[in-house]
């Protein structure tokens, strides 16, 4: 299991083939990329803050929630902090499993927790100058799907 965070750009593809690499007895791999987005030109820079330490904790946290939960064989969770420019990767959840369903779906739920209660602090910047983004109501839906079968 893989938990980071790095202020440093990230090739998606690189980390999939990395992540493949050597699983003769996994049946599925399902990968996530986000991207930052330009939000229509309202936004030229993404700001990510975290506590180093203690993000990559919670995070491993549900990354073992989700390992047992869906029998994963393995994970891996990369994440951006600091400034992001719009088209930039800012997140990579990659899940193996023996089987196509329970990688998918732990790479939802990693997403989805990730989306909404990881320790992540995001402003937006622009022209129109800077916004805290806070979780959306369909961010705090999402996640409650899981919690039923938790």
């Amino acid at each position: 299991m893989t938990i980071a965070l790095t202020d440093q750009p990230f090739d998606p593809g690189e980390l999939l083939t990395r992540f493949s690499a050597g699983r003769a007895e996994t049946g599925a791999i399902a990968t996530f990329t986000g991207l930052a987005r330009a939000e229509a030109g309202s936004t030229t820079i993404l700001e990510l803050e975290a506590y180093p330490g203690f993000t990559e904790a919670r995070i491993a946290e549900i990354a073992e929630i989700a390992r047992a939960r869906f029998e994963l064989d393995d994970l891996m969770i990369l994440h951006r902090v600091g400034a992001i420019a719009p088209g930039e990767p800012i997140v990579f959840v990659a899940t193996a499993a023996r089987h196509r369903r329970a990688a998918f779906e732990a790479c939802d739920f990693l997403m989805d927790y990730l989306k909404s209660r990881a320790p992540f602090w995001k402003k937006e910047r622009g022209p129109d100058g800077e916004r805290w983004i806070e979780p959306r109501a369909q961010d705090h839906a999402d996640i409650a799907r899981w919690e039923t079968t938790e």
